[in-house]
């Protein structure tokens, strides 16, 4: 019975062994016909979309989305590369500012299609020499845009430290800038912000370039950035009497004759600073109603002056005969 069973158990092993020298031989040949048909050549038509990059900002492309047409003759292993591209991955980005293009007639424009092909190459890995374009000129059409000139406003959220304010407005280099859109986007834009500028305990002075808000690309412009300065100093109160007038022949004398003014004034301008900088004005037309209370406010002071609070806001008077 022993016998039986090592005869059995040696006959197993052989049909393994073979079974596993069947499988070893069956991938190698499987993997070596694998090999010479991926050495071999495949002619491929494909097709690829157009897009358009670095468009001049006073021109929008106003032709449909175009797709170029190609065959591809690459080896196997390339045409395996191509295939792993999904289709909607498919797309050939064509830079105008790097493309040399001319003008046909009218709108209408066009390149050699051999720049694509480059293009394609490249990302395939291939040569161009690989790729046949069924066109040899590639068309399109574009358009001029509405032009307009708008001031720049400056987006920010600066906290600065304690005693410290901004100083003044902040100025941008350049004030203003060129914009493009179609029509009724254009004639809506009063101003373009430029992008959030957020800081925190500032105490400093500082100059940086910042980019512009384009509306999501409603609009365009040649100016990609402005360089933005902004003073900062440290600031302290001043309680100041600024005399409440009227600017005509009348003569009126004016109960309290004086509005307090308390504001924050920068270090450096301490000393220069005098009533004669600000302006308080009188509601005229309660004076001429004779009313027996006039409303005074504040209406003008210097630029780096904050103002915190004014009293009082009516006043009593006396017309001087």
């Amino acid at each position: 019975m022993n016998q039986l069973e090592n005869i059995k158990e040696k006959v197993e092993r052989k049909n393994k062994s073979s079974i596993l020298t069947f499988l070893v031989f069956l991938i190698i040949s499987t993997a070596a016909w694998f090999l010479v048909k991926l050495s071999e050549n495949y002619v491929t038509q494909t097709t690829f979309r157009l897009q358009f990059a670095d468009v001049p900002a006073e021109k929008w492309i106003s032709s449909e989305e175009q797709v170029l047409k190609m065959s591809l003759d690459i080896d196997g292993f390339h045409t395996l590369r191509y295939k792993m591209i999904r289709e909607p991955n498919r797309f050939v980005t064509i830079s105008l500012k790097d493309v040399p293009y001319r003008q046909e007639s009218g709108n209408t424009y066009s390149f050699s299609s051999q720049y694509a092909a480059e293009i394609i190459a490249d990302r395939l890995d291939i040569s161009t020499s690989d790729i046949t374009m069924n066109d040899a000129m590639v068309y399109f059409t574009m358009d001029a845009l509405k032009s307009k000139v708008v001031p720049i406003v400056f987006h920010s959220d600066i906290k600065t430290q304690r005693q410290y304010g901004l100083y003044g407005i902040p100025t941008i280099d350049p004030a203003s800038v060129t914009i493009y859109g179609p029509g009724e986007i254009i004639d809506t834009v009063r101003s373009v912000r430029t992008k959030l500028v957020s800081k925190a305990n500032v105490s400093d002075d500082f100059s940086e370039s910042v980019g512009l808000d384009m509306l999501d690309g409603k609009i365009r412009s040649n100016t990609k950035e402005v360089r933005v300065t902004v003073e900062v100093e440290k600031f302290t109160e001043m309680d100041i009497e600024v005399p409440i007038r009227v600017s005509d022949s009348l003569r009126v004398r004016f109960f309290p004759e004086t509005m307090s003014v308390k504001c924050l004034v920068a270090m450096k301008d301490y000393t220069s600073i005098v009533a004669d900088d600000f302006t308080v004005a009188v509601d005229k037309q309660q004076l001429k109603a004779l009313q027996p209370l006039l409303d005074v406010r504040l209406v003008s002071w210097p630029q780096s002056v904050q103002v915190l609070s004014t009293q009082p806001d009516k006043v009593e008077y006396l017309i001087v005969q």
